[in-house]
């Protein structure tokens, strides 16, 4: 057992699978890289660094949306649409996780089962675990290594927990908003903050009934978004509507990501923001370090154990405990 264990972990297999396109070989990958195991994530850095020349030529594309809105319908929608072009999509779904067990129910390929049989699709679930921001913890590495077996377009479906999904923006070059009519969080009910982050927003379930709602508030959010500054991507935002269920206004998004991306390559941005990318995964990683190291360190933990007993009898106030530890003097 041990040796199949050996063989499977073989970086050497590993990077050969990843490269062939082995979908077998790509998902152990990123369990590899998702392992919280010291020995497994020394050989998952090993083996992104060797993947690293193969990675970056895909389009890299973040959406997002309150629970309800039809993210998995919408995804395997916009995924068969791209595979009947002959592109190879891989998905990246982000689970949430318990908050008492850390578990998930990693659904996602079940509500995509569709696009889960499609040969040129790749579908991976993964659960949050303690990283805020709608993405897992690996999410950035993740697409790396489906970049490396070829994938040319990565979809990463957030969580979907509200206005917290940010951190997705920093690793795609296009953000997707998704949105539904008549639910309430039109204009004053959307923050600010998301809708800024957007480079589309796409009011879902325009079919039926709806889609007079869906016509409205493409309109309303149109408008929302021409108070706002101009993005830094030189690329004004575009409210679509689509039904997933009749296949309406999918086309029509995929010409609007690819306009996107022929501006932004251009006139550079979309180079500049890879870039800064990166190191907001240095400065990401290294904190993670860091915090590990902190949480490691026995002395450090025996010496905040005494500075909370002095917080408990107001010896100390919390902020000078925190800057006593930050500094070692105890």
């Amino acid at each position: 057992m041990k040796n199949i264990i050996r063989k499977r972990l073989s970086l050497a297999g590993l990077e050969a699978g990843t490269l062939a396109g082995n979908t077998a070989v790509l998902g152990q990958a990123i369990t590899l890289v998702e392992s919280q195991r010291e020995e497994d994530q020394l050989l998952a850095q090993e083996l992104i660094t060797l993947l690293l020349p193969h990675t970056g030529h895909s389009l890299r594309i973040g959406i997002t949306g309150v629970p309800g809105v039809g993210k998995s319908t919408f995804i395997e929608i916009f995924g068969k649409h791209l595979t009947a072009q002959n592109k190879k999509v891989a998905v990246l779904a982000i689970d949430p996780s318990s908050g008492k067990t850390k578990g998930s129910i990693l659904g996602d390929k079940t509500r995509m089962e569709e696009l889960a049989k499609d040969p040129r699709a790749f579908i991976r679930p993964s659960a949050t675990g303690n990283t805020l921001g709608g993405v897992a913890n690996r999410t950035r590495e993740a697409i790396l290594l489906c970049e490396a077996a070829g994938y040319e377009i990565i979809i990463v479906e957030t969580v979907g927990v509200g206005q917290s999904e940010t951190s997705v923006r920093s690793m795609v070059d296009y953000f997707l908003l998704l949105m539904l009519a008549g639910a309430g969080d039109e204009l004053q009910g959307i923050k600010k903050g998301i809708m800024e982050m957007a480079d589309g927003l796409v009011i879902t379930k325009a079919d039926g009934e709806n889609e007079r709602k869906a016509t409205q508030a493409q309109a309303d959010f149109q408008y929302a978004l021409h108070l706002f500054s101009q993005p830094e991507s030189g690329v004004a935002p575009t409210v679509m509507t689509c039904s997933a269920l009749f296949k309406k206004g999918i086309s029509e998004i995929w010409e609007s990501i690819i306009a996107f991306k022929e501006k932004t390559t251009f006139n550079g941005f979309l180079q500049s923001q890879r870039d800064r990318q990166d190191l907001e995964w240095f400065e990401s990683y290294f904190q993670q370090l860091w915090q590990q190291n902190f949480q490691a360190n026995k002395n450090i933990q025996s010496a905040k154990k005494e500075l909370v007993k002095k917080i408990n009898q107001k010896e100390l106030s919390p902020l000078q405990a925190a800057q006593i530890l930050f500094t070692k003097k105890i």
